[in-house]
């Protein structure tokens, strides 16, 4: 079971209230949970990455263990503790602002 967390934002567009469990079939890689993801909630495809090109959506960046996966190509296996559901996969809104 992968966990992740999704910002407040995309949890209410989706209608949980705290992380995601899914099932994901080895080997764990960035695409595979985002295929997951959007499988489980079908609001949040086109949220987190672009419908056509598959890409990290400008505002979001993903992290595991302490580790910036965001420019990471979507083949990009996950660090053990997140495939085996220790840690979670963070997908997290950038603030901007002036």
């Amino acid at each position: 079971m992968i966990r992740v967390e999704i910002p407040y934002h995309l949890r209410v567009l989706a209608g949980i209230t705290a992380e995601v469990q899914l099932d994901v079939e080895p080997p764990v890689t960035i695409g595979a949970v985002l295929d997951a993801l959007e499988a489980k909630y079908p609001t949040l495809r086109g949220t987190v990455r672009d419908h056509i090109t598959q890409e990290r959506r400008a505002f979001l960046r993903y992290y595991a263990c302490e580790q910036d996966f965001s420019l990471a190509p979507l083949e990009t296996q996950l660090p053990e503790p997140v495939a085996m559901g220790v840690e979670p996969l963070l997908v997290i809104a950038a603030v901007a602002g002036g």
